[in-house]
């Protein structure tokens, strides 16, 4: 193709035939203001005539730079004042019909900044009363927003290959709707939001609102997850079946992929677009099923630095103090993690049951710990802290989770067969003998009650009843344990609280209980009110209590300088330092009890500080795998949105009367039907953004 020469605002150009005004002008950094224009799409038709441009010798004098090519000695100006004049004038004309905020979306904005038009400058809105279409899942269409610019229509078929969307007759106007079929799912849609991404005017929203991670550039998934997990990029790998590489995405972040695909809460997936149309993606699952079939190939990628000569002690085994182990000792540091009881692993090892989670998958990946240098000794109680800096660590981390149990404040307290449930776990996980008999009560409605209710059963008691002062819908246990425990026999008995235990200091005989109304205040604070008129009592033979844990910090010792807070956790600032120099603090013993996926993302925290500290960068993360351009086109699938959330297979209840794992996890084929559920919503990233305006 032969080329051409012109002149842009007084600069030369060559160029081939066959270019827009448009293409060239940006080709040379000149910015021509567009609303129809977009990076990623064909040319636009100019309904939008904003480009105009002013041409001293051509057909029209101020044609739109986006249909115009190019031509031998054209001249071009492309902001005088009868250019700015023009675009002020059509601008206001397509924003006048629109209702406020008539500049909603940020480029927007931006444009109409540049230009020189102001909200308060365009004439009173006048209701055109056009339908607000909410008849779709997950999207919301405005007509009376719409300037029927096409991008969303243009996105959809051009880049998503899809077509969806298109041009249809609405009461006798043109309208953007579903086309051919009159819904998105008879028409293959993807439900991928690149139709959102692109609308200039917010016609196209989501109808939950500005969606979580938006600000961050982070898909919700990856944006709700406490350790960053590259959430898309791993579901994509499983649909693949490169479930090995789907691992390694995982390991970027966290040296507990496997224990994660077994006892992760998923906030992931309480973010998860897909529950928008019916339920989310299983993303814990997948990441169980890549861990269980993980080849360990990242190990010839992943890199331990040069010693540094500095020395870290980690008090505690968990998830908080072992993933800081693992990152420090990466980073070349020498680290020795001191745990009192005769396992590593924490509340992992001691709390939770092993029909939960196996310790054929936990120790394994403890014994990667170890393997990159990070020394593990138990058995070893550290009375003080203090002595720890006197013995030359240069550094210390306290991880001690919280393994002391909180007390039931009501008389007959103190009874011998009054259980911390903390601790009847612990025996149980650490093989000792547990003895119950009888019938049993659980006080409490979180995960470590539930667990002390089903291990209860699995010991051969008779009867067990779960006492909570939440409702049903309220109780702070993941709603899968609460199904499994209700299908293996625990009695759920919500909104009661104990007003005293039975017995004679020595036996338990019952609880009497009032009716809790509600647990909370209206500030949200823990503030139970009762119906004490309400009354219930209940038969015991023995009785389990499991409201809550905090840190044992007698290691601190008398006028240590590290502080604590009223709820009895270690203080902190941001970056998790104590006041005193060179002490960290992470995990529980920072929040109170949380999960495992919360501590993981302390003990990345304070790894990352810790090396700060120590002199390095803190940069703890790593690619273990390649990361791979994706194409941004899905094709259709025609009732995608039907696709149903495949149910966690577990065993028949008859077979669950022992300690072995209850769920059973996907067969790589089940895997990959669910991880194809995915709407691939980050895709919405890699659409250009519209060319920002000079700013004047």
């Amino acid at each position: 193709m032969d080329n051409v020469s012109l002149t842009i605002d007084d600069v030369k150009v060559e160029t081939e035939r066959g270019a827009t005004l448009l293409q060239v002008a940006r080709e040379v950094g000149i910015y021509i203001p567009t609303l129809c224009s977009r990076p990623d799409l064909s040319l636009p038709l100019g309904g939008c005539r904003l480009c105009v441009v002013e041409v001293e010798r051509g057909e029209s004098r101020f044609p739109t730079s986006c249909t115009t090519h190019v031509a031998e000695g054209m001249i071009v100006h492309t902001n005088t004042p009868l250019v700015q004049e023009i675009r002020r004038y059509n601008l206001a004309a397509v924003l006048a019909p629109l209702p406020p905020l008539r500049l909603k979306r940020t480029e927007l904005k931006k444009l109409a900044n540049y230009i020189g038009i102001r909200e308060e400058d365009l004439p009173s809105y006048v209701d055109r009363n056009l339908p607000v279409d909410q008849s779709e899942p997950l999207f919301e269409l405005d007509h009376n927003r719409c300037i029927l610019c096409a991008l969303c229509v243009r996105a959809c078929k051009e880049v998503r290959g899809v077509g969806a969307i298109g041009f249809i007759f609405q009461d006798g106007r043109l309208a953007i709707g579903p086309y051919p079929a009159p819904s998105l799912n008879e028409n293959g849609c993807r439900f991928c939001g690149a139709c959102v991404e692109v609308c200039p005017t917010a016609a196209l929203t989501y109808k939950m609102g500005e969606l979580p991670g938006d600000e961050a550039g982070a898909a919700s998934c990856t944006y709700a997850c406490p350790a960053g997990i590259d959430v898309p990029r791993y579901v994509r790998l499983v649909s693949q079946r490169r479930f090995s590489e789907a691992a390694a995405v995982v390991r970027e972040k966290v040296p507990f992929p496997g224990v994660l695909g077994q006892v992760c809460p998923h906030p992931c997936e309480e973010k998860c677009l897909r529950s928008q149309l019916n339920e989310p993606v299983s993303i814990s699952a997948l990441k169980r099923v890549a861990a269980e079939r993980d080849t360990q190939f990242w190990r010839t990628t992943s890199k331990v630095a040069k010693p540094t000569g500095k020395r870290v002690a980690v008090v505690g085994s968990g998830p908080a103090g072992l993933t800081a182990g693992y990152y420090l000792a990466k980073l070349g540091h020498a680290v020795t993690v001191f745990e009192t009881l005769p396992k590593a692993g924490g509340m992992m090892q001691v709390g939770i049951p092993e029909y939960r989670l196996p310790r054929s998958v936990l120790i394994p990946e403890m014994e990667e710990i170890k393997r990159v240098g990070v020394e593990i000794k138990t058995n070893s109680k550290v009375e003080r802290m203090a002595d720890l800096l006197k013995e030359g660590y240069d550094a210390v981390l306290l991880a001690v989770g919280t393994h002391k149990a909180l007390k039931l404040d009501v008389s007959g307290n103190r009874s011998k067969e009054v259980i911390e449930a903390i601790s009847l776990l612990r025996d149980v996980n650490l093989g000792k003998k547990v003895n119950l008999h009888g019938k049993v009560g659980v006080i409490g409605g979180g995960s470590v009650a539930v667990d002390a209710a089903r291990a209860s059963l699995r010991l051969g008691v008779k009867e067990v009843q779960l006492v909570c002062l939440e409702s049903r819908e309220e109780m702070p246990a993941y709603e899968e344990e609460i199904q499994q425990a209700v299908e293996e026999g625990v009695i759920l008995n919500c909104s009661w609280g104990v007003k005293r235990i039975v017995g004679d200091g020595k036996k338990v005989t019952g609880i009497d209980c009032i009716r809790c109304l509600s647990v909370f205040d209206d500030n949200g604070k823990f503030n139970p009110t009762f119906d004490e008129t309400k009354q219930r009592s209940f038969e015991l033979d023995t009785l389990i209590v499991a409201i809550g844990q905090s840190p044992d910090l007698s290691l601190l010792g008398q006028g240590s300088k590290v502080q604590s807070t009223a709820a009895g956790t270690i203080k902190v600032e941001d970056n998790l330092a104590t006041n005193m120099d060179g002490v960290f603090a992470a995990g529980d013993a920072v929040n109170g009890p949380s999960s495992v996926i919360e501590a993981i993302a302390m003990g990345r925290k304070a790894a990352s500080s810790m090396d700060k500290y120590l002199g390095g960068e803190g940069i703890i993360s790593e690619k273990l795998v390649e990361v791979e351009e994706v194409s941004p086109c899905l094709g259709p699938w025609r009732g995608f949105a039907d696709l149903s959330r495949v149910p966690m297979p577990c065993l028949p209840v008859t077979e669950r009367m022992d300690f072995g794992q209850v769920e059973t996890g996907f067969t790589e084929q089940v895997a990959v039907e669910e991880a194809n559920r995915c709407l691939q919503c980050q895709l919405r990233f890699q659409i250009r953004p519209v060319e920002s305006p000079p700013v004047k």
